[in-house]
């Protein structure tokens, strides 16, 4: 029986990829990716020719059972996202959680993954803090920010750009405008830029410059 290697990929600059992880892909009998298409630009960079499958979150519930089979048979698997670790945010917690029942090794890999880069740049407390990653979008997510409106730890949202606005603009109303927020857009590419202010000062430099691209946005707990 062979095992699942779980392989942190770069968020955006190539040179995050480490040496282990191009040895996996080189090694492994088979690359799961999010989207071939995107996966397939980054193994061409590192000359990588192991054959991939896609499996993403509209088919992983109907490819897990296969998946299981073929490492059974020996076959060594390599699971990738389109950028940083696998099941943060993207598919990769179902296959895990079937290796682990069917007592097959899982080898995770470390390495790149948006939300600690953002969290260390925003200056926020970070020895204790909670990931939650993207808010509802409607129903429940009300309910949810009363919630986390008594949080005391530093809280870590993954946002879209045109979302964004809206929920600073929530973070004002259920937060309070003068909570601490700090927005990381496009980690570790050309335009990066980490924004820091009041969840007031942040709402009104992104309605004033509408943000484009990957988006973390770190909010101070309450006092």
């Amino acid at each position: 029986m062979s095992k699942l290697y779980i392989v942190p990929t770069p968020i955006g600059n190539l040179k995050d990829i480490t040496f282990r992880a191009i040895e996996v892909l080189k090694e492994a009998d088979l690359i799961l990716s999010e989207d071939t298409r995107t996966s397939g630009k980054l193994l061409k960079h590192f000359e990588i020719y192991t054959h991939m499958q896609s499996h993403h979150m509209h088919n992983e519930h109907k490819t897990v059972e296969s998946i299981i089979q073929k490492i059974k048979g020996g076959i060594t698997v390599a699971l990738i996202s389109d950028a940083g670790t696998p099941a943060i945010s993207d598919p990769g917690f179902l296959l895990t959680r079937a290796c682990i029942e069917n007592n097959i090794e899982v080898d995770c890999l470390p390495g790149a993954t948006a939300f600690v880069p953002a969290l260390v740049n925003s200056g926020l407390p970070n020895d204790k803090f909670v990931f939650e990653g993207f808010l509802p979008v409607k129903k429940g997510r009300q309910t949810r920010l009363l919630l986390l409106a008594e949080e005391t730890r530093t809280i870590i949202f993954y946002e879209s750009p045109h979302k964004l606005v809206k929920t600073l603009g929530h973070f004002c109303e259920y937060f309070g405008e003068d909570r601490q927020v700090s927005v990381s857009r496009e980690l570790t590419k050309l335009y990066e830029e980490t924004i820091r202010g009041t969840a007031k000062e942040v709402l009104e430099y992104y309605t004033n410059k509408p943000p484009k691209g990957e988006i973390v946005v770190v909010v101070g707990g309450k006092k």
